[in-house]
């Protein structure tokens, strides 16, 4: 039972979801300040090289290193993140110009290529990595085993963080604070919100979210480093975000419906099927593509919950 093409799928969306859920939650928070961020995939591909980094580096019991790796992470992504805000939200450049600049920066070729070359990291197995978090006995349970209880400890620790985002957009002041930045800056700037400050803050936090959705790459599903680790993941969780309709339960199920078009290939050619791999990799790719161009109206964003701001600079008004 445990070996059903269902079963299997199931288990391989859970896995291959995770990080497009750390990578969209990232990106909701700050699309919900006002911050449209498609930086997401060099983010991603930074956090990916830098966590593999830290976990050949950093000296020290396993777990401990993990933890530790998963920082340096969300770090390193948090601190391209603040580039990004920087440039959009002081200088106000064009926030599509500026995410499109950082991932051709950041991403495969650019700087996380030169960082993995210098510090001479590919082609060599990571020292430590995040296993399955439940005992055997528990993985080894019908259906439940393979799909919940074989995953490792950043899954579980996504879904907190799913659940404390939701808590904190819909029931913290700070959070309906954070919505009505995204919403209209002026009304909220007349509150006395100080709108610069939520829009850096999360922006960069959405920065780390990505770079823990690097991390799980190279530290879970595939433990080493290789350039363009992510291979366009990053794309995928920004179009995930307008999939949800910013909203982060809707995120984790997203998450998990893309990650199963995205472990499919390798399930089905574990089983003998001869058609094309290239055909199922594409296919996140190709839904990505329908989700953009179906809310690219002002419009359609509007209706499906868009912030009202996103992508709108904030110039306060001289009294």
């Amino acid at each position: 039972m445990n070996n059903s093409i269902l079963v299997v799928v199931l288990a391989s969306a859970v896995t291959y979801g995770t990080p497009l859920l750390y990578s969209a939650l990232g990106e909701l928070v700050a699309e919900r300040s006002g911050v449209l961020n498609l930086g997401v995939e060099g983010m991603m591909l930074v956090g990916a090289v830098m966590g593999f980094w830290a976990v050949q580096t950093i000296p020290g019991p396993g777990p401990l290193v993990l933890i530790l790796s998963v920082g340096v992470a969300a770090i390193a992504a948090g601190l391209m993140a603040l580039i990004h805000a920087f440039l959009v939200i002081t200088l106000r450049a064009n926030q599509i110009v500026s995410g499109l600049a950082l991932t051709i920066f950041a991403g495969a070729g650019g700087l996380s290529s030169y960082l993995g070359n210098d510090l001479n990291l590919a082609d060599a197995p990571a020292k430590h990595a995040f296993g399955a978090f439940f005992p055997h006995g528990m993985q080894t349970l019908p259906v439940l085993g393979p799909i919940f209880f074989e995953q490792n400890a950043l899954v579980f620790v996504a879904w907190v963080f799913v659940a404390g985002v939701a808590f904190y957009l819909a029931r913290t002041r700070p959070g309906l604070n954070l919505k009505a930045v995204g919403e209209s800056p002026a009304a909220a700037d007349a509150m006395g919100i100080n709108v610069t400050r939520y829009r850096y803050i999360h922006t960069v936090v959405g920065g780390a979210f990505a770079g823990i959705g690097g991390a799980t790459f190279s530290l879970a599903i595939t433990p080493q480093w290789v350039d363009g680790l992510t291979q366009g993941a990053g794309w995928i969780a920004i179009a995930l975000v307008i999939f949800a309709f910013w909203r982060p339960a809707l995120c984790l199920v997203g998450a998990y419906f893309f990650g199963a078009f995205a472990g499919l290939p390798f399930t089905l050619q574990a089983r003998g099927v001869t058609i094309a791999p290239e055909l199922f990799q594409a296919l996140p790719y190709v839904m990505t593509i329908l989700v953009l161009v179906t809310v690219s109206a002002a419009g359609a964003r509007r209706r499906l919950g868009a912030p009202g701001a996103l992508g709108t600079p904030y110039v306060r008004e001289e009294r």
